[in-house]
């Protein structure tokens, strides 16, 4: 029987393949015999196909690497992404604008059959409660309009973080809906906290303590071959009816607050009260 899972003869491109969960599917792939080709602002230090640097900020540096796309891309991970401590706009021009752009730039490159899986955030599903609001983010028009729409909202913005996960998990289903005629899948996933290189910036934003809260019933932060493998599992040709899907990989947070076994309401209130007194 064929192994479903195996990314054999499969070329995928990783954009966001420097650390962390990108990385991390990066070498999953690669060990599972796909011709992994990388795309990020620092060079990693394992070995890939080939790799292009790109300022995810900068939409004329993502056309650049669109332009030189040859070939099919079978597969594509978009895991790049910025925490809540950088400035807001940056944050929702690489987690939400760039994503789409680059999403949507490679589509003409993928071949019936392929797929695509984003990394969103635990942080984002709260969408259900904002959909007039996320629905006209994913009404601007492209990688500006995206950015300029940021630019002119800043008090529906926040931190950036938030809504540009909360955008991804809604643009998703979206964009399922949109390529399924074309033969190509489009899922993402929803982390709960992660052990990547990015971890000490959430807890600089919102303290170590909080961020705990939310480690769920296994109480511990995933290691980000855990995200990897669920990832390269949607991409794989063995997820081949999956499409607009969200899988949440949170360790069990997600279920302790649908059965009542976690109240948000209260580690949110008992978060926000451990910050405050730490920065007072």
């Amino acid at each position: 029987m064929e192994d479903r899972f195996r990314y054999d003869g499969k070329r995928v491109l990783v954009v966001g393949c420097y650390s962390g969960m990108g990385a991390a599917v990066a070498k999953v792939v690669s060990s599972l015999g796909g011709e992994v080709h990388g795309v990020d602002f620092r060079e990693p230090d394992y070995e890939l196909a080939s790799f292009t640097l790109c300022d995810l900020r900068d939409r004329a540096a993502i056309d650049d690497v669109l332009a030189s796309l040859s070939g099919p891309i079978d597969r594509l991970f978009y895991c790049a992404g910025l925490p809540q401590t950088r400035p807001a706009p940056e944050v929702f021009a690489v987690n939400f604008a760039a994503m789409r752009h680059v999403v949507e730039g490679v589509h003409p490159h993928i071949p019936k059959g392929g797929a695509v899986a984003i990394i969103s955030s635990n942080a984002g599903l709260q969408y259900m409660e904002h959909m007039p609001l996320l629905m006209e983010v994913l009404g601007t028009d492209g990688y500006d309009g995206a950015r300029a729409w940021a630019d002119s909202h800043p008090d529906e913005l926040g931190d950036g973080y938030m809504l540009s996960k909360m955008a991804i998990i809604l643009y998703t289903m979206k964009r399922a809906i949109e390529v399924v005629g074309d033969g190509v899948r489009v899922n993402c996933i929803s982390p709960g906290p992660t052990a990547t290189p990015m971890m000490p910036e959430f807890e600089k934003a919102a303290g170590a303590e909080f961020i705990a809260k939310f480690n769920g019933p296994m109480d511990r932060q995933a290691q980000p071959e855990e995200q990897a493998w669920p990832l390269a599992f949607l991409n794989s040709d063995a997820a081949s009816f999956v499409t607009g899907c969200n899988v949440v990989i949170d360790g069990g947070f997600l279920a302790g607050v649908m059965t009542g076994a976690i109240d948000v309401a209260k580690l949110v209130e008992e978060g926000q009260a451990a910050l405050a007194a730490r920065q007072g």
